[in-house]
């Protein structure tokens, strides 16, 4: 036996690191953040601040709410497009609902239909198999529909922002924004519930071989079901969130928000074939987004130049997976 058939044949230092990569997904998304607030930082010398800060975090919240939704469901395989309808539809229903009725009975009413809009997302896609594409899609269009209706009956009693939405989508307290008293809570559940919970196993399951899970006993539909109305609610909420960031009711407030929050879960990792992924890295791939965007601002680019950057950002994280997929 030769002494080349025994030593084991030497690993390139790419190989290396890639592998290192590999190991420390969160590693490079952080490098990569770091490196755009030094370019920015570079740009316009003196905007990192303390109040940059507090505003980018502002910003950055409501999007990774919403791509802690577009996470769960991606890690089954699917994506929920109707977020955006979700959070516009409980924000304006809220802002005008508060004009007559108490905030707590508003609050239920600008809910009701995030809850629905879940139940029928869950029940075409677990029970009649409907694509999740295709149903949230048109769930999202159907939501649409209706703000319009409603918009023509309550357009006499206007609107308002309640005070605690506008403390808690713009406040700072000790710099720090009051909406991490709403992202911190909802972060650490969906943290937990993924890494810790039967219900985050199954989700993964599902994602990774739907087939297999249903053959050891996964009721597929309910674990679907129960998915897309959290996706819902976490969709409602960030709505009323926002409205009070932006100040201003719309019939189109949060649907900007959809696909950057699809391209803050591709970029923080999660797979958009199921299986594989996790919030914390969705929350770097929001801030990403957020600094991305100033930067972009600054440069003067048009909205529509930064919707195709999105777009090429998907296909590239994406085929960039499926290449490293290919490779093992």
């Amino acid at each position: 036996m030769t002494d080349s058939a025994i030593m084991p044949q030497p690993v390139s230092l790419g190989r290396r690191v890639k592998r290192f990569m590999a190991d420390r997904p969160l590693i490079p998304l952080i490098i990569l953040l770091i490196i755009l607030v030094v370019i920015l930082q570079i740009l316009r010398p003196g905007i990192v601040n303390e109040r940059w800060l507090a505003n980018t975090a502002k910003f950055a919240i409501p999007l990774a709410i919403l791509a802690g939704c577009q996470t769960m469901t991606m890690l089954t395989g699917g994506i929920d497009l109707s977020v955006g309808t979700v959070a516009t539809m409980s924000a304006f229903i809220m802002a005008t609902q508060i004009v007559n009725q108490d905030p707590a009975v508003a609050f239920l009413i600008a809910m009701l239909p995030a809850v629905l809009i879940g139940l029928v997302n869950g029940i075409g896609v677990g029970v009649f198999r409907v694509h999740p594409l295709i149903m949230t899609l048109g769930t999202s269009l159907i939501g649409t529909g209706f703000l319009q209706v409603y918009q023509r009956t309550v357009i006499a009693s206007g609107a308002k922002i309640p005070d605690f939405l506008s403390w808690l989508g713009t406040g700072v307290t000790y710099g720090f924004p009051n909406a991490l008293l709403l992202f911190v809570p909802v972060a650490v559940l969906i943290v937990f519930m993924l890494s810790r919970t039967g219900f985050g196993r199954l989700l993964y399951a599902v994602g990774d071989n739907e087939r297999a899970a249903r053959l050891s006993g996964v009721r597929y539909w309910q674990v679907i079901t129960a998915l897309y109305v959290l996706s819902s609610l976490l969709a409602g909420i960030t709505g009323l969130l926002y409205i009070g960031l932006i100040k201003a009711p719309s019939l189109s407030l949060a649907e900007p928000l959809v696909l950057p929050s699809v391209a803050a879960a591709v970029i923080g990792g999660t797979s958009i074939f199921g299986g594989r992924g996790g919030y914390a890295g969705t929350i770097i791939g929001a801030l990403i987004l957020t600094v991305l965007t100033t930067l972009l601002t600054i440069l003067q680019m048009p909205e529509g130049g930064r919707r195709i950057l999105f777009g090429l950002i998907v296909l590239f994280v994406t085929a960039a997976y499926l290449r490293i997929v290919d490779e093992r």
